[in-house]
């Protein structure tokens, strides 16, 4: 929410106060400071100049060399690119030099070899609202070489975030009535008028929904004038970002700024009969003001008129037919409270948000209802004209807290027929929690007097009744806290309770987790973090690809998990895999250059099993996807190697160092991998290898082959933490042997260690793959066959093996290879 200075002026005198103080008292009171914006000019370095004359420049279809006249005896040469303003015109120029609004310093330089030794200034750049696209064009009686400072209003914007609970804050008299209170400081008079004149509602207003709008009122104001805004009334809505419309819908939106409660007006001329406050029928159409048309829900409020049309979306926005336009003469003010929860549910649903809606979303105290209506309506007269009938009420405010807590409040506003009363909350106050909280560093006078300026009223000694703009204050506990925010808790003595807690099983897997990544980081890869919602259909080839990326088990029909209510359909379904978003990521950054694409995450994926009618499963894992080059290209190395499958073979070791790992053929997930493995850890499986299918990497726009493994969190934090037995070095040398074997070309290497494996030879310690020959030409050795050379090592951990015994050991290996493949020779 913005929030302007000069506006929270006019209820809070807050002189010898910096910006910065401000801001700091805000942010240690709890409410979040997300920025500050400097509006208007600041310097005397922002003149007023006359443009004498105009040059375009040359090979440039939009800059022109301007001469121009900034009161200094001569003319300075400026290049400028608007093209609203012609020679004569006076504008802003800003000196070399000047700081303008931002922090930009404005220097002398060239643009396309032309010298430039200043800026003339659009509104936007001195910070103030654009008059015009493209230059500000001054008055042409201001006078040459004045500062500009003395023709405007500088002012400060609060970018603020508000928390849920503190609606009450969601206007400027509402932040002042805070600063107030935090600060001691008196406020000014309540820009709401005391009286209004107030009458029975009857017949002219029907409650059909009371349990969602029990409280609504009705001004009808007749003969007003519609015409724009004051300039004061245009300014404030400029300030905190509002475009001005006319007076009335102004007014409207000033009174939502000033006291935190939206109104809504309607042209009386298009308005048949009483109002009628009711559900919606099922999938009855309502265009909005935006001129968007929705279908509507009997969950749905809408107010309508004896034709029994939607003339609002009750609390969220206007309707198009009964809009306040130009032709207008007469107005019906409505001013109503409404169930949060009911808003909430259709702005969700229709994806209709707007400034009513955030308001009533979070809970407008029913206390403002008469008088945000009182206020607008004496706006009106004095900026519209017109005469107004007394406001119309219909219905009781709710009674939002427990019966046996409720007092009564004096009567919101008292007019000749119509009473409206507002139950406050009485709260009990534990001074000894107080004593115990702050370890009796606050006194209870002073807290006493903190409580007494946000509001509150002591009713008896410990009994407080609370404010009727306050309904989060429900608790003994929330005055405490009030009490302690206000007083600054770096005023409180600090303790150390804290207690040894013995370590966890979410501790150990934190843990586990965080060195995985400094391990995987090291090793080169990128840690992302990506959307755990995803598309399930999508008219975009490149999202739509993505669902059937790659999860550890293949999907059924119901096997994702859908949400209830998306906010769009790109985020309509839990991923089932973390390939969806690691494959989005690396097609992006190959959009951008990048050229060495190693990324990891370690997140959660969902799915049901059983195609939806098993249980739903949640789990950790990590996924690994490496696409490109392994290195950036440099002199040093014109053509650096891309990614193949030993790459990520060898970052799979450094999940588990002390573990063996190895990979089996799976024929699942086919129409999305090319090739597809599990991966087996210490003989458990734990997740799944992939070459991505060259149709999604085509689809996703990557080149080049896409590699990728996802693992079990769980089960590798297991295997990874198992205590592991160290053995001595061995105290005996070994022995090598080398042997060449002459296979068929399609036999595997995994089935030739499958056949040394079964001689058993004790002595053997290690078998390694040294060198593959294959001859297309046929000449040195058949097309269809291939020479793999092995080295053999053998040792015995007892003694130092002789020659005969190693030939003796080898030579068992050699006839269990040609026992288990009779392709085989050995050369």
């Amino acid at each position: 929410m913005n929030i302007s200075k000069n506006w929270l002026d006019s209820y809070i005198d807050l002189s010898g106060l910096s910006t910065q103080e401000i801001a700091d008292m805000l942010t240690f009171a709890g409410i979040e400071v997300e920025g500050l914006q400097e509006r208007g000019v600041n310097t005397d370095l922002v003149v007023v100049a006359q443009v004498m004359q105009k040059t375009p420049v040359e090979g440039s279809d939009h800059l022109n060399v301007c001469m121009v006249d900034a009161g200094e005896g001569k003319m300075r040469q400026i290049v400028c690119g608007a093209s609203n303003y012609k020679v004569g015109d006076k504008v802003p120029c800003a000196l070399p030099g000047a700081v303008l609004p931002g922090g930009w310093e404005i220097k002398e330089g060239k643009m396309m070899g032309q010298a430039s030794c200043g800026m003339l200034c659009s509104a936007s750049e001195l910070g103030m609202p654009d008059k015009e696209h493209g230059l500000w064009i001054l008055p042409q009686d201001y006078a040459i070489g004045t500062p500009v400072r003395q023709f405007t209003q500088t002012d400060t914007l609060f970018e603020l975030e508000i928390t849920p609970n503190r609606p009450d804050l969601l206007s400027h008299w509402g932040m002042a009535r805070e600063l107030a209170g935090i600060s001691g400081r008196t406020l000014k008079q309540d820009p709401a008028p005391e009286y209004a004149d107030t009458i029975t509602a009857g017949d002219s207003i029907r409650l059909s929904a009371p349990e969602i709008c029990p409280l609504y009122t009705a001004t009808r104001i007749c003969g007003v004038k519609i015409a724009p805004s004051p300039e004061w009334l245009a300014q404030r809505l400029i300030a905190v970002g509002l475009r001005p419309i006319n007076n009335v819908v102004d007014i409207t939106n000033y009174c939502l700024f000033e006291l935190g409660h939206p109104l809504h007006a309607f042209d009386a001329a298009k308005v048949q009969g009483p109002l009628n406050i009711r559900c919606a029928r099922e999938g009855e159409q309502f265009t909005s003001l935006m001129d968007e048309t929705y279908s509507l829900l009997p969950d749905d409020l809408v107010i309508s008129d004896s034709t029994d049309n939607a003339l609002a979306l009750a609390g969220v926005m206007g309707g198009k037919d009964s809009g306040v336009t130009d032709a207008t003469t007469d107005i019906i003010l409505e001013s109503a409270w409404f169930l949060p929860s009911a808003v909430r549910r259709t702005s969700r649903r229709l994806g209709l948000g707007s400034d009513s809606s955030y308001r009533f979303e979070r809970g407008a105290s029913a206390w403002n209802v008469l008088r945000a209506a009182a206020r607008a309506v004496q706006l009106i007269l004095e900026c519209c004209g017109g005469k107004a009938e007394p406001i119309a009420v219909a219905g009781q405010a709710p009674c939002l807290v427990p019966e046996q807590k409720a007092v009564n409040a004096t009567v919101l506003q008292q007019g000749s027929q119509a009473k409206v009363f507002c139950a406050l909350q009485h709260v009990s106050l534990n001074w000894k929690e107080l004593d115990v909280m702050t370890r009796g560093s606050v006194p209870h006078m002073e807290a006493a007097r903190i409580l007494k300026n946000l509001g509150l009223r002591e009713s008896s000694a410990g009994e407080w009744d609370c404010p009727p703009w306050r309904l989060d204050l429900v608790r003994s506990c929330d005055l405490l806290e009030e009490i302690v925010r206000v007083y600054g808790i770096s005023n409180i003595p600090s303790s150390s309770t804290s207690i040894y807690v013995p370590e966890s099983r979410q501790d150990r897997a934190h843990d586990f987790r965080t060195e995985l990544s400094r391990r995987l980081a090291g090793a080169g890869l990128c840690e992302v973090q990506t959307f755990k919602l995803i598309a399930e259909q999508s008219s975009d080839p490149t999202i739509a690809a993505l669902p059937y990326a790659l999860p550890m088990k293949p999907l059924q029909g119901g096997d994702t998990i859908r949400v209830a209510l998306p906010l769009s359909e790109d985020h309509s379904i839990l991923r089932p895999s973390l390939s969806p978003g690691l494959l989005a990521v690396a097609a992006r950054n190959l959009n951008q250059g990048a050229e060495v694409l190693r990324f990891f995450e370690c997140g959660r994926i969902f799915r049901n099993t059983g195609g939806g009618k098993g249980k739903d499963i949640e789990a950790e894992v990590l996924g690994i996807l490496i696409v490109g080059k392994l290195a950036p290209t440099s002199w040093a190395q014109l053509k650096q190697p891309v990614a193949a499958p030993e790459h990520l073979l060898a970052l799979l070791e450094l999940t588990a160092p002390k573990a063996t790992i190895s990979l089996s053929p799976s024929k699942q997930n086919r129409e999305a991998a090319a090739l597809a493995a599990d991966i087996h850890i210490n003989g458990q499986n734990c997740g799944f290898f992939a070459r991505v299918a060259p149709a999604i990497c085509r689809t996703l726009g990557i080149p080049t082959d896409c590699y990728y493994a996802e693992l079990d969190l769980r089960k590798l934090q297991q295997i990874a933490t198992t205590p592991f037995k160290v053995r001595d070095l061995p105290l005996y040398p070994g022995s090598g042997r080398d042997a060449s074997i002459e296979a068929p070309a399609s036999l595997h290497h995994a089935d030739i260690l499958k056949a040394i494996e079964s001689a058993k030879q004790k002595l053997l310690v290690s078998c390694h793959l040294k060198e593959v020959f294959r001859d297309p030409s046929g000449q040195k050795l058949p097309a269809d066959r291939k020479a793999m050379t092995y080295s053999f090592l053998y040792r015995d951990s007892a003694k130092t093996l002789t020659a005969a015994e190693v030939d003796a050991a080898h030579s068992t290996v050699l006839q269990a290879i040609s026992g288990k493949l009779p392709d085989t020779k050995l050369r």
